[in-house]
């Protein structure tokens, strides 16, 4: 397990069962604006939904697949950000994240996200991070574009959230390009 210290006050932890009930609540309290963008909030309808999603992001982590951890603000969970399932053969991944909405509007998750692109860089020796965004999601989309990441296109009608499909934009980056002061 780890703890990555990212400022005095921000830092990320591995997600380990202990942070279920804090992660839930956070879920809970930002349920209705979570869901305006990510079709997995309608399943966590308890705290042992939560544990499920971290015992198997625990398993990911062993099998050296990918890694999630919560973004704590002075020792609160504000959020969650993870690497999806690395592909080691083609030394990519994909980066998730969020953050409830009082945290948001503040720097940490441009912060936390250029951290974690630095790590996949230059300690898992990846060559390419992508980070997909709901089209309308203007919050999420800043985030790589102030990283310098590429917009490289569209994918219609690819995220299903109630009933309704939303189209999503793929961002990049690649290892080359990567400004490592961003």
């Amino acid at each position: 397990m780890f703890d990555w210290q990212i400022t005095d006050h921000k830092r990320l932890e591995q997600l380990e069962v202990r942070h279920a009930q804090e992660l839930f609540q956070l879920t809970d309290q930002n349920r209705e604006y979570l869901a305006q963008w990510l079709p997995w909030v309608d399943s966590v309808q308890q705290p042992d939904d939560t544990v499920d999603f971290i015992k198997q992001t625990q398993k990911q982590w062993v099998e050296n697949q990918s890694f999630q951890a919560a973004i704590l603000v002075d020792n609160n969970i504000a959020g969650t950000i993870g690497h999806h399932k690395i592909d080691w053969q083609n030394q990519k991944t994909s980066l998730g994240y969020w953050l409830g909405k009082s945290y948001q509007g503040r720097g940490i998750m441009t912060k936390c996200c250029s951290e974690v692109v630095r790590h996949a860089f230059n300690k898992l020796d990846l060559n390419r991070v992508e980070i997909y965004c709901a089209i309308d999601n203007k919050k999420s989309r800043a985030i790589p574009e102030r990283l310098g990441f590429t917009q490289e296109g569209s994918q219609k009608e690819t995220i299903q959230l109630k009933d309704k499909f939303k189209d999503r934009i793929i961002y990049r980056t690649l290892k080359s390009e990567w400004n490592s002061s961003a």
